[in-house]
């Protein structure tokens, strides 16, 4: 099982926001950037004007647990930031909608093994 760092310090957060690699789905947006460690690093960042603390929050629970089962399939080396978009309604976001375009993303930004 591999293991992913969670991103916490801010500079992180702006080094993928200017140099990072991006990927837009229609409720979220992915930066990506490759690190010089064998580990991922994951990122969620979700603004104050998307919600109230308890949607923002279950949103990123949602987010966390799908990467999570993902994990596996996913190349190793990069830094991850996973943002959701200002526009999207997050009450109408659910697991499997977070899934498919979770996956969809992935895939677009090129770190989705193939089997």
């Amino acid at each position: 099982m591999k293991k992913t760092i969670m991103l916490k310090r801010k500079y992180e957060f702006k080094i993928l926001f200017s140099k990072g690699k991006i990927a837009y789905g229609k409720n979220l947006t992915m930066y990506i950037l490759r690190n010089k460690n064998s580990v991922n690093k994951l990122g969620i960042a979700i603004g104050k004007k998307s919600g109230k603390a308890v949607d923002r929050n279950k949103i990123k629970r949602l987010i966390k647990e799908n990467y999570r089962l993902f994990e596996m399939r996913i190349k190793c080396g990069y830094n991850i930031l996973i943002s959701v978009n200002k526009k999207c309604e997050i009450q109408n976001m659910d697991f499997y909608i977070i899934q498919k375009e979770l996956e969809k993303l992935l895939k677009k930004s090129e770190i989705w093994l193939e089997e």
